[in-house]
Order: structure tokens, then sequence, then C-alpha cells
């Protein structure tokens, strides 16, 4: 009898408690936050809340392991925050710019083609994650790129004093 009770009372307590809790989402973020610069002439877009978790979803699945944080494991004096992305030739720091640059990776310099040794949509034979994404895909991943520097701020590309 008292493990029946205790029982009761434990799913009795568990159901008032979620009553006063709000249920939040990490998706959760105001249009202001969600507004990136969409392309090099300088227009913005508002990422959806499906195009958020999707873009990130997606760059943890396929970039994460090299560009955890914002930062490049293989040359970290070279990250995906804004400032570095602002510099690089062509200008990276819009979501066009970086959907080219996930279909035709060239050097931070833009001179030489880097598709061989960067995961991109032209070297999906050597790369197979990137073989099933469409435009879509990494128009949401380079929506998560433009939009970290707003959520973690400096932390994202930081380097190692945050990784």
């Amino acid at each position: 009898m008292s493990k029946k009770f205790s029982l009761i009372f434990t799913l009795f307590f568990f159901w008032t408690f979620n009553l006063g809790v709000k249920n939040v989402s990490a998706i959760d973020l105001d249009e202001a936050t969600r507004t990136v610069t969409a392309d090099g002439e300088g227009r913005t877009v508002i990422l959806t809340p499906e195009q958020v978790k999707r873009g990130k979803r997606l760059f943890n699945a396929t970039c994460g392991a090299c560009h955890v944080g914002g930062v490049t494991k293989t040359n970290p004096n070279i990250g995906l925050d804004p400032e570095a992305l602002s510099l690089a030739t062509p200008r990276r720091d819009n979501i066009a710019a970086l959907v080219d640059y996930l279909k035709n990776p060239t050097t931070y310099d833009g001179l030489d083609s880097i598709a061989e040794v960067h995961p991109s949509i032209k070297s999906a034979d050597i790369y197979p994650r990137m073989r099933s994404l469409t435009d879509e895909d990494l128009y949401s991943i380079a929506g998560h790129v433009m939009l970290q520097p707003k959520i973690v701020t400096e932390k994202w590309g930081g380097g190692k004093i945050y990784y």
C-alpha cells in the first residue's frame, strides 16, 4: 500500500510542478537577434526559428568537428568570427558569401581553391557528409555562423581562451 501511495504522490508532485514551470526553448530568439546580413550589399534577412534550429544541427554534424565554437582547429588564426570573415577576400561576412564558400572554398586571400582539403559541395566525393546538403541546408548553416556572434558574443571565434 505504501509503494502505491508513494508512486501516486510522486506522479502528483511532478504533475503539479510541471504546471508551474514555463516551457522555454533555446530557439526563443527575438526577430532582432535573428536578423543577419544576407548579402554583400548589406541587405538583411530574418532567420526563422526552424532555420536556426536546422542550422545549428547541420553545423554541428558537418562543421563542428573542426570549428568548435567558431574556431578553426587547423588554423586558429582564422576563425568564424565577424572580423575574420570580413577580412577574407572576398568578404565572407554574409550568408550568400558563406554559401558560396561552402560550395567552392578558397584560401583566405581568395586566390586558390582548397576544395581538396576543406569539406565542400565541390568535393562531396571526398567528404560524404556534404553529399546530401541542399542549398537550403547551406543557407541554414551560413545563418548559424552569422547568428552565433549575437548569441555567444566574443566567445564565438574567440580561440583557446574560451574553448
